[in-house]
């Protein structure tokens, strides 16, 4: 699955942004889609934000916004040199660490909220619990991991766009995680982890966990 347009849209930035920002118009346009998950979440310039999978620092932007953060409280990671370069000079004034989601080179108990937006259906399901093991050991006691991602429509309406959409840019593994109770994973791991929040039809999840202690 996925076509020719998945490794142009990483290849070029302003494809990527494009077709994030088109997408994003199901639930109101791009801003509300990169802070959809930061909902009824008390942010402060001190909250200490890990962006996980932060790409080329799309989020990233909107997480130092969201804060009014200038002092580098907010950290991005991601696997790829070319998308941390990108992201240093899209969001100056964040900090970017190259390294692994399922293997992140940060401190234990270092943030007390770590957020991801659309990148968990691009993991295999070990590889996911893996990153959430990671996302447990680097949050501080009662931290919160909140992510966004796709998730099988309730509407039928909205299942002929997202499956399109996966058709084009996406692997098996987007089309798994259709399948896959996320919360569920999370509270086996440990966290307090209520049923998601759904929108755009139900084709999209937000989650916010809760790390007990």
């Amino acid at each position: 699955m996925a076509t020719f347009l998945r490794p142009l849209s990483y290849r070029y930035q302003w494809l990527y942004d494009s077709i994030a920002r088109t997408a994003a118009l199901t639930v109101g346009g791009e801003k509300r889609f990169r802070t959809l998950a930061l909902n009824d979440l008390t942010i402060t310039p001190d909250t200490r934000i890990l962006d996980l999978c932060c790409g080329s620092g799309q989020t990233t932007r909107f997480l130092t916004d969201y804060s009014n953060e200038v002092t580098g409280q907010v950290t991005g990671l991601d696997a790829s040199p070319l998308s941390i370069q990108r992201a240093k000079h899209n969001v100056p004034t964040a900090t970017f660490v190259k390294g692994w989601a399922e293997d992140m080179p940060l401190e234990n108990a270092s943030f007390d909220l770590v957020h991801t937006s659309a990148a968990m259906h691009e993991m295999e399901p070990a590889q996911r619990r893996d990153i959430f093991q990671e996302v447990w050991r680097v949050l501080v006691p009662g931290g919160t991991f909140a992510m966004i991602d796709f998730h099988q429509p309730q509407n039928p309406i909205y299942w002929p766009g997202l499956a399109t959409f996966l058709w084009l840019f996406e692997t098996h593994t987007a089309w798994e995680l259709l399948q896959t109770d996320v919360a569920a994973e999370l509270r086996a791991i440990g966290f307090d982890c209520p049923d998601p929040k759904l929108y755009a039809g139900g084709s999209l999840q937000v989650i916010q966990a809760k790390k007990s202690g």
